[in-house]
């Protein structure tokens, strides 16, 4: 989503990582890559291998500042960073690990779902007085936000809650840009 709004066009490869038995991350190709076996991955031209998400964002966003993504002052770059932390730590963390964890240890997965879900109603307050989550224009925030919003509720069984009707706008919203569908 990152890569459509910026207009990039960055040749991609796909790595198998369904198959247990062809899971290519684990190969040793890909490790001097990558030693920790992860995607996404970004090879320059000098051979450098840029890995996590928000480490290879940052260096195009570094590339190609236009449209500003991360902000373009510094208040604007402070308020994305402190709305990409809560959104990863209070949604897509919990969001994520309550299945495998309940899974693992029943009825642990609650207390995340728990959070997620007060945190989901903090965000559609927020949502209430803005159109954004952060910046008052369309950002990373936005694209983390709806990305650990769709995981949630195409794989992780947290669907968006009815009782936050400004989160379900902006959510639709978001949807109907062309980069979420890319």
């Amino acid at each position: 989503m990152y890569l459509a709004e910026k207009g990039l066009d960055i040749p991609l490869a796909r790595v198998r990582i369904d198959d247990v038995k062809v899971r290519e991350t684990r190969t040793p190709e890909f490790k001097r890559k990558n030693p920790f076996g992860n995607v996404p991955v970004l090879e320059l031209d000098d051979g450098t291998a840029l890995a996590e998400s928000m480490a290879i964002i940052r260096y195009l966003e570094e590339l190609h500042p236009q449209p500003p993504l991360l902000g373009a002052t510094p208040v604007e770059r402070a308020e994305i960073e402190m709305w990409l932390r809560r959104l990863e730590q209070r949604l897509y963390i919990p969001v994520d690990w309550g299945p495998p964890v309940g899974r693992m240890v029943p009825g642990a997965e609650v207390p995340f779902r728990e959070g997620a879900l007060h945190f989901v109603k903090r965000l559609d307050a927020r949502l209430a007085e803005r159109e954004f989550v952060a910046c008052g224009r369309f950002g990373m925030a936005d694209i983390f936000a709806f990305g650990a919003l769709d995981y949630g509720r195409l794989f992780a069984g947290f669907p968006l809650p009815e009782d936050a009707p400004h989160l379900r706008r902006w959510f639709k919203a978001t949807a109907t840009r062309p980069s979420a569908h890319a």
